[in-house]
């Protein structure tokens, strides 16, 4: 079991380096200026995704009288935006691509920053039943290390080898999707019981539902045309897996029960999160027909 446990953290270690280093060869210096022309933009998903979207996280997980694990969970999700399926789902909505992907990779790395303070910050206000103690320096820490490096180096590689970061690129891209699978799969099966426990439960309809209002929330708080906003929307909806991870392994010792219930959240939340982006690409394939 011991072994196991080693090789799912490794896995979950390879899984958010290699995202971030993808999303950093992906990544130009303009493409992130290019974020900053409109001023209000940046300010305002900053303040949808690190303030507002934690706090709805937590009304929601308030609302719905989630047990101990399922708080967390939702919590810890909530608190940490900027995962790389929001890009992509700015592919499918036919949205403003070019944004959707700076957005999703300032967001990351600025919530390198921020998850441990903002989680932790709630964690302890709120009455979750269980003791929480949260080592927020070595929560930050680690996930900027994690995140915050492995994102620069991708960003330098494709600065000054443009033709190598463009090679690397593909390869990045797909390790990062097969140890996200096997991430996610090693939490449905490592703990198996607690997420049949979990079935037609309020955890998964509480992940289903921060996802909706998050996209609510990402969108209203964005300005620009449609395209632009609904794309901000996805970007906000969809949260980044890798900085919870981390912290159910530094402070919840790897508990099972919320990397279950983990795993439930991240689930229903792509659940809600993708029909939407499909809905919206269909109408904009009509209109353009």
């Amino acid at each position: 079991m011991n072994a196991l446990q080693s090789l799912f953290n490794a896995i979950t270690v390879i899984f958010i380096a290699v995202t971030m280093f993808a999303a950093g060869l992906a990544t130009t210096v303009s493409a992130l200026r290019a974020v900053f022309t409109d001023l209000r933009l940046p300010v305002l998903a900053l303040l949808a995704n690190l303030v507002a979207i934690p706090l709805l996280g937590w009304g929601v997980a308030v609302l719905f009288a989630l047990p101990a694990a399922g708080f967390v969970a939702l919590i810890l999700v909530a608190a940490s935006p900027g995962g790389p399926f929001g890009a992509k789902l700015s592919v499918v909505q036919k949205g403003d691509v070019s944004a959707g992907t700076a957005m999703q990779v300032l967001l990351a790395a600025l919530a390198s920053l921020t998850f441990g303070p903002m989680s932790t910050a709630i964690l302890t206000v709120a009455d979750v039943g269980t003791t929480v103690s949260l080592d927020v320096a070595a929560l930050v820490w680690t996930v900027a290390i994690l995140q915050l490096v492995p994102f620069g180096i991708g960003l330098v590689v494709r600065h000054y080898a443009h033709s190598t970061a463009h090679s690397w690129h593909p390869v990045a891209v797909l390790v990062s999707n097969v140890t996200f699978m096997m991430v996610l799969v090693g939490m449905l099966l490592g703990n198996w019981h607690d997420v049949a426990a979990l079935l037609g439960s309020r955890t998964l309809l509480a992940g289903f539902v921060l996802a909706v209002v998050a996209f609510a929330v990402g969108a209203l708080l964005a300005t620009g045309p449609s395209a632009r906003r609904t794309t901000m929307g996805s970007i906000a909806a969809v949260r980044n897996a890798g900085p919870p991870l981390a912290a159910v392994g530094i402070a919840f010792d790897g508990s099972q029960a919320i990397l279950g219930a983990l795993a439930a959240v991240l689930i229903s939340g792509l659940a809600a999160a993708l029909p939407i982006a499909a809905v919206l690409g269909h109408r904009r394939d009509d209109a353009t027909t």
